[in-house]
C-alpha cells in the first residue's frame, strides 16, 4: 500500500497497545513519525509494510533459563515499529531513529567478528538462519523506531531481532515460520552473529506475545504455552520501575551466577542444574560445601530449584484464575532472589544499593497487598510491581518522589508478539 493511502486511524490500536479510544491519537502520530521517517529516507514510492515486535517482562522464574528450567514471562505494550518496503535488491538496509543506518547484503552472510556488538550482526544472523532453512531472502528498505525502554531488563534488543524476523518471515518465507523458530533465530543471531551469549527467554516472549509459560528442558525445542489469562481484570496494574542505577562494569556479577550455578551441577557430573536431582542435592550440601567451597553458589542453587518449581506453579495459578496465589508467589520469587540468588546490588558496591532502595518502598507503599520483585537480571536496573489499581496513584507519587519523576512506567500485557499490521 502506498503511504498516501495509508489510514492510521484504522489500526488496531488497542490490541497492540492495551489502550481505549481516547488515547490512540498518541500512536497515531507515532505511526505517523514512523512513515514521514521512512519517506525522507527511502521516499514515497512503492507498496509499504507495517511491522511491530513487543518488549518483554519476566513475570517468574528470574535466572532459570540459563540452566534449562521454567520461567513465565509476557509481551509488553512497548515495542518497536518499522515501515517496510522490498527493494528487488540483495540488500537490506534498515535505518533505526537515531542510529546509522545498517547495510547488510543477502550474499554474504558469514559471521564475523567486526559485526560483534552490532545490530547488522543480528540482521546478517537472522537472514542466515532462513536461507538454512531453504527460503530465498531478497533486500528491503525499513525504517524503525522504539519506545522499548534500553537497560530497563524489556529486551529491546529481542524485540529488533523478532522485528527483523517477522519482516523476512512474511516477505519471503510465506508467513510459514513460527514464532519458537524465529525466537531461535533471534538466540543465534546474538549468540553467534553479535557474539553475546543468551539465553531463549527473552526472544520466545517477545515473538509469542500474552503471558507464556516456556519450559528449557529441551533447550532446543522448548516447550512454550501460552496462557489464557487476562491482565486487564485483575483490577492491578503493571509496573516496571527504573532505578537509575548504572549497568556498567556488572559482566562479572551477571556471568557469576551462571558460572557458580554450573559449578553444583558439575560436582554432579551434570552441564546444568535442571539434570541435578534435588533430592541428591541437598543430601550432597556437605561435601558440595567441602569440594566447590563457595557456599554462595550453593544458595543459588536452592534458588534455582525453588524458582523452577515456584514457575511452573505460577502458570497453573494463572490458568485457574487464582491471582492472588499467584501474587503470592511472586513475593516468594522476590524474597529468594534477595537472599539466596543475592542479585540485588554488586558485591564490589555496596554502598549502592538502589535495587534494595526501591524493594524497600515497595514494601512500604503496598502494606502487605500486591507483589513486587527484582526485574530480569538485577545488580543495577529495574523492578516489577502489581499495584492494586486503587492505590496505583499514590504509589507512583512515592516512588518517583525518590527516583524521579517518569521512573514508575505504567504498563500492560498486549496479547500479540511480533506482528505485520493489518492495513
Amino acid at each position: 500500500m502506498l503511504i498516501s493511502e495509508i489510514k492510521l486511524e484504522d489500526i488496531d490500536y488497542k490490541t497492540l497497545y492495551c489502550c481505549n479510544s481516547s488515547e490512540e491519537e498518541r500512536y497515531i502520530k507515532r505511526f505517523s513519525g514512523l512513515l514521514k521517517g521512512f519517506s525522507d529516507t527511502f521516499g514515497k514510492d512503492g507498496d509499504i509494510r507495517l511491522f511491530s515486535a513487543p518488549g518483554r517482562t519476566e513475570i517468574g522464574g528470574n535466572h532459570t533459563d540459563h540452566q534449562h528450567g521454567r520461567v513465565v514471562a509476557g509481551s509488553l505494550n512497548l515495542d518497536v515499529i518499522g515501515a517496510v518496503r522490498a527493494n528487488g535488491e540483495n540488500v537490506i538496509r534498515i535505518k533505526s531513529e537515531g542510529f546509522p543506518m545498517d547495510v547488510v547484503s543477502v550474499d554474504s552472510l558469514d559471521a564475523d567478528s567486526k559485526e560483534y556488538g552490532k545490530s547488522s550482526g543480528l540482521i546478517r544472523g537472522i537472514v542466515s538462519c532462513f536461507v538454512k532453512k531453504g527460503y530465498k531472502v531478497g533486500g528491503f528498505d525499513a525504517y524503525t523506531t522504539s519506545n522499548v525502554l534500553k537497560g530497563s531488563g524489556m529486551s529491546s534488543s529481542a524485540a529488533f531481532e523478532i522485528l527483523v524476523a517477522v519482516i523476512i518471515n512474511a516477505l519471503f518465507a510465506n508467513g510459514e515460520v513460527s514464532a519458537v523458530e524465529m525466537a531461535k533465530f533471534g538466540q543465534y543471531a546474538e549468540n553467534v552473529y553479535f557474539g553475546k551469549p543468551c539465553g531463549l527467554l527473552d526472544q520466545t516472549a517477545c515473538a509469542s506475545g500474552g503471558i507464556v509459560a516456556m519450559d528449557f528442558a529441551d533447550n532446543e525445542n522448548p516447550v512454550v504455552e501460552k496462557l489464557d489469562f487476562d491482565f486487564a481484570k485483575t483490577g492491578y496494574s503493571l509496573c516496571i520501575i527504573d532505578t537509575g542505577a548504572d549497568h556498567a562494569n556488572l559482566t562479572d556479577e551477571y556471568a557469576s551466577i551462571t558460572l557458580e550455578m554450573k559449578m553444583v551441577a558439575e560436582y554432579f557430573g551434570k552441564s546444568f542444574l535442571n539434570e541435578v536431582s534435588e533430592e541428591d542435592f541437598y543430601s550432597e550440601i556437605k561435601n558440595i560445601r567441602s569440594k566447590i567451597n563457595n557456599d554462595r553458589a550453593v544458595l543459588r542453587a536452592i534458588h534455582f530449584f525453588n524458582e523452577t518449581k515456584r514457575a511452573k506453579t505460577e502458570a497453573e495459578m494463572l490458568k485457574n484464575g487464582d491471582f492472588n496465589g499467584f501474587l503470592r508467589l511472586v513475593n516468594e520469587c522476590g524474597r529468594s532472589s534477595y537472599m539466596y540468588l543475592q542479585n540485588i546490588y554488586a558485591t564490589k558496591e555496596p554502598k549502592n544499593q538502589a535495587v534494595s532502595l526501591a524493594l524497600a518502598l515497595c514494601d512500604e507503599l503496598l502494606k502487605g497487598k500486591g507483589a513486587f520483585r527484582v526485574h530480569g537480571g538485577g545488580f543495577a536496573g529495574t523492578i516489577q510491581a502489581f499495584v492494586p489499581s486503587d492505590m496505583l496513584n499514590g504509589f507512583k507519587d512515592g516512588i518517583e518522589a525518590v527516583f524521579g519523576e517518569g521512573m514508575c512506567h505504567i504498563l500492560s500485557i498486549r496479547s500479540v508478539g511480533g506482528v505485520e499490521i493489518e492495513l
